[in-house]
């Protein structure tokens, strides 16, 4: 059993299949490209996630590091395996990995066998009626939904192999030292379940309101969970069921159930459409569409990576990013809207930021994201929809909580007038040294040339 975004041992598809076939071994192999890219939080989370899974397998779990290409079909051969089982992955890098370790297992007799995914619905299995991918959030929902979704797979209980002395987690250098300072909240399988019991008796029911609430913890915070494979949407959905049909809670249920299909919609798009990672679907914007550079452009993207803007909202989420590993997703899409539609720098920028620092970070949800809030991707907004940071503070964190969390310069401001601080520079009551900037930007002013780019550019083709 190889895993790699499935640690977890709960309705696994690919650990049931491989459990039946024999003595199974558990292998995770340390990808040096991919632990490279990826930002020292999320790396953090692998390292822990990693323990976890091992301490399950009481101590079984088998490690490796190095290029899987080369390292799957080396530990196969040596032990005599007669397959190896996998969970199958959509990504451009996942695919052609894949596929070179089939073919070399191939030359051994052995085989690479891919059960499930890390979808209820695997990308490509629902269509239009006209047979090509979707495009469209709505349509793409009603589809998925009418396919409907297998029941979680039953527990399976393997005859795990211990591994080799060299095999042993403790014997990776990088999954013994910590990599990254931030505080992180509980990782693992068990905990993934923890916080959805938590999160189902006492948020779902109002998740269609609060979930907008950054001041509040009206979120599942599951991203992180889902994106390692610690559980598993299809088991979420399983769960759902009894509060679908529960006059209390049926309309947070299916808020909720939504935004899996969200996830589910984006790695549709991503499949569909690799080039996507980087590229905008709508090529106007990285060809015409004028974006700034240089120096103040440079200085303006270090103020917003910093959480020093000036506008609050923007502030705080920038912060809590670096500061957890996370953002609430309505502030991702104001910092995201501000960046590309304020400050008139590429969705690009931002989207490697949030890349580096998000512990959910997910190739197919965070560049499509951003594409969404940029107008160039699939079922975007429209371009004219530019947040204004300060109405969406006022609207969203109404007492001023969540700002005055994230940007403790701003906490001797009561209420919601924390999120026009500029207001109160220079009267009584302006805090004590007061060190938080002035806006860096006129954000009226920078909405009106941010239309006026989008007004020259060329109709769209198709």
């Amino acid at each position: 059993m190889w895993f790699r975004r499935d640690l977890r041992v709960r309705d696994h598809p690919a650990l049931s299949a491989a459990a039946a076939g024999g003595d199974v071994i558990g292998l995770f192999v340390l990808d040096p490209a991919l632990w490279a890219q990826s930002g020292p939080v999320r790396r953090e989370w692998l390292r822990r996630s990693l323990h976890s899974l091992d301490e399950q397998l009481n101590g079984r779990l088998w490690l490796a590091v190095g290029d899987p290409k080369v390292v799957v079909p080396q530990v196969a051969v040596a032990t005599n395996a007669t397959a190896v089982h996998v969970s199958a992955d959509f990504g451009a890098y996942g695919k052609q990995r894949d596929a070179h370790v089939r073919n070399s297992l191939a030359a051994s007799d052995q085989e690479l066998i891919a059960t499930g995914s890390p979808y209820a619905v695997d990308p490509g299995t629902v269509r239009t009626g006209s047979g090509t991918r979707y495009r469209v959030y709505t349509p793409f929902y009603r589809s998925w939904l009418a396919h409907g979704y297998p029941p979680p797979t039953p527990v399976s209980t393997p005859r795990w192999v211990s591994p080799s002395a060299s095999a042993k987690i403790c014997n990776v250098a990088e999954l013994s030292q910590q990599q990254s300072d931030v505080k992180l909240p509980e990782v693992g399988e068990h905990a993934a379940w923890q916080r959805w019991a938590w999160f189902a008796g006492n948020r779902l029911a109002a998740y269609s309101e609060d979930r907008n609430r950054p001041d509040l913890d009206g979120t599942s915070n599951l991203s992180a969970h889902l994106r390692w494979g610690e559980i598993h949407p299809r088991s979420l959905l399983a769960e759902l069921a009894p509060y679908l049909s529960n006059p209390g809670s049926e309309i947070g249920a299916e808020t909720f159930r939504k935004e899996i299909a969200w996830r589910e919609f984006y790695a549709e798009v991503w499949d569909a459409n690799p080039t996507s990672t980087w590229h905008s679907l709508d090529p106007r914007f990285d060809g015409e569409l004028k974006v700034d550079g240089g120096e103040s452009a440079d200085a303006r993207f270090a103020a917003w990576q910093a959480g020093l803007t000036g506008y609050p909202f923007v502030d705080a989420g920038m912060r809590q990013l670096r500061t957890t590993g996370w953002m609430h997703n309505r502030v991702r899409m104001i910092t995201a809207s501000f960046l590309v539609k304020s400050l008139h720098l590429p969705w690009q920028r931002g989207a490697r930021e949030f890349m580096m620092w998000l512990r959910d970070g997910d190739a197919a949800s965070n560049q499509q994201g951003w594409q969404w809030v940029a107008g160039c991707g699939t079922d975007a907004a429209p371009f004219h929809r530019i947040f204004n940071p300060t109405k969406q503070g006022l609207t969203f964190d109404p007492d001023g909580d969540y700002v005055r969390r994230w940007i403790p310069e701003l906490r001797g401001i009561a209420g919601s007038a924390v999120h026009q601080p500029w207001l109160v520079r220079g009267t009584l009551a302006e805090p004590p040294d007061f060190t938080y900037p002035n806006p860096i930007i006129d954000h009226s002013v920078e909405r009106q040339e941010a239309l006026a780019r989008f007004a020259v550019l060329p109709p769209r083709n198709g």
